[in-house]
């Protein structure tokens, strides 16, 4: 339900100078997603465990190797290929965020929380401040097609939303051709804002709004 596109940590030299990343990091670009705690859900109790290399990788690995997955993440291969996304949001300056998403004390989805204003993404749309972005996938075959998808991405949304208060919006872009994943995000209170352009692909621009989020 992730986009290949360019990496989340790339920096707009236009809106951010060099400067001003540490300042930026000690502001806590995204809220402390690692603080927001567990949240009840049809499907379980669900929490967002920020990933640890040392902990997470082979798991993690294994999932991008899975051919559902590789088709739209694009990182299949050794570990090294995982750990190379993964490092360059972990040395980043926090505006982005990668999870796993664990359903009653079990791993089974990966999350990326980011900055959507803050990242390449804000140059195809028109970005609000504190627009927050999430990626997705759900790891394990027996996981998908059963309707979690759409309840969790519910259950990340309101997450956001209640986490940072600065957050009008949760945004997403799936790929178009990815229709299990553009349906979750209809299920869930996301509408299609537009179809947009991006390098590699073809991306179904979702929203879902904090004005809007008791009546979808």
């Amino acid at each position: 339900m992730r986009p290949p596109t360019a990496p989340t940590t790339s920096t707009r030299p236009h809106h951010v100078s060099a400067g001003l990343l540490p300042l930026l990091a000690e502001a806590d670009l995204l809220d402390s997603p690692a603080d927001w705690g567990a949240t009840r859900t049809p499907a379980g109790v669900f929490r967002l465990v920020p990933l640890r290399i040392t902990r997470d990788l082979e798991l993690l690995t294994r999932w991008m190797n899975d051919p559902e997955v590789a088709a739209f993440w694009d990182l299949a291969g050794p570990a090294w290929v995982t750990a190379a996304h993964l490092r360059t949001q972990l040395e980043g300056d926090g505006r982005s965020v990668p999870c796993l998403g664990v359903l009653d004390g079990t791993p089974m989805s990966y999350w990326e929380i980011y900055r959507a204003d803050l990242d390449p993404l804000s140059h195809h749309y028109a970005a609000r401040p504190h627009d927050t972005g999430v990626h997705l996938l759900i790891g394990e075959a027996a996981d998908r097609g059963r309707g979690l998808g759409t309840v969790l991405l519910r259950a990340v949304a309101d997450l956001v939303l209640d986490n940072r208060p600065r957050c009008a919006r949760v945004v997403a872009e799936p790929d178009i051709r990815n229709t299990p994943s553009v349906s979750a995000f209809l299920s869930s209170g996301f509408r299609l804002a537009a179809e947009i352009s991006l390098p590699d692909k073809r991306a179904a621009l979702m929203i879902r709004e904090r004005a809007l989020r008791t009546l979808l």
